[in-house]
């Protein structure tokens, strides 16, 4: 064996220690990108009825806004008309009762006297 022949082996081997230590780590690299996949496709398993949910969640509570909304509207339309009537009532029967008391706080002053 010359010089050159040792020289190759050990520049093979060289070569073939590096493949593996280089080897070693590109398997597990694959495994975490197998377990990566597999992550994501359970992920995109279980997000299917999980949107659904909340697709459902979200037309049930936009019902329930829209029938709050009706009451809140109904309730707007109530006070309005309450406002209305007291207004009315204090008109036709409010000013008659004052001018009525005050006809008969005079009469009864009149009648029993001015007290001191």
């Amino acid at each position: 064996m010359s010089g050159g022949d040792i020289a190759a082996i050990i520049a093979a081997s060289a070569f073939a220690l590096l493949v593996i230590f280089t080897g070693v780590p590109l398997i597990k690299l694959g495994g975490l990108i197998d377990e990566t996949r597999d992550s994501v496709r359970d992920l995109n398993e279980a997000m299917s009825p999980l949107l659904t949910e909340v697709t459902t969640t979200v037309t049930e509570t936009n019902k329930a806004l829209a029938k709050l909304d009706v009451i809140t509207e109904n309730v707007v339309d109530v006070t309005t008309n309450i406002n209305s009537l007291v207004a009315v009532f204090s008109a036709s029967v409010g000013a008659p009762l004052i001018k009525l008391a005050g006809l008969t706080k005079s009469l009864r002053t009149a009648l029993l006297g001015k007290k001191k």
